[in-house]
């Protein structure tokens, strides 16, 4: 999905806790630098910040990034002449979204019921394979019964 011009992400959202691999088309992959550096942080004061070489290829200058669970995620590219491209003075800044937590189940008493519930659905699907393997047999005589021999 494309978020600015010539920045690409594999993803339609942003969420904290997630990886997101980034494509950049824009100065730096259309003048044919050899390299391109991404200046990332999180949050308004760029907390965690980190400088790291992009993959050059033939879509552009690549890179994956663990988004961390803070508000915003900020970058700006530079390439290996020290030119920036930060977004005309802005930089690049992205909400992060975080995950819906009322769906994730945490208490024990919850875990048992559903542990009890896939245990159950387990000898429902072997009685009805039981039942539809026998019941041909009884009705039309092809069975035997093992014999025990002392």
């Amino acid at each position: 999905m494309e978020l600015v011009k010539n920045i690409f992400f594999n993803t339609d959202r942003l969420i904290a806790g997630n990886t997101v691999k980034i494509s950049y088309t824009g100065l730096f992959f259309q003048d044919k630098s050899e390299k391109a550096f991404i200046r990332y942080g999180f949050g308004e004061n760029w907390e965690n910040l980190v400088e790291a070489e992009m993959e050059k290829t033939e879509l552009g200058f690549q890179i994956e990034i663990d988004l961390l669970d803070k508000d915003s995620f900020n970058f700006c590219i530079k390439n290996e002449d020290d030119k920036w491209d930060n977004n005309n003075g802005e930089n690049y800044t992205f909400k992060i979204e975080h995950p819906e937590t009322a769906l994730i189940v945490s208490d024990n008493k919850s875990v048992r019921r559903l542990r009890k519930t896939y245990i159950w659905s387990k000898k429902v699907k072997l009685a009805v394979y039981k039942i539809l393997t026998y019941i041909p047999k009884l009705i039309t005589g092809n069975y035997k019964k093992k014999v025990k021999n002392n």
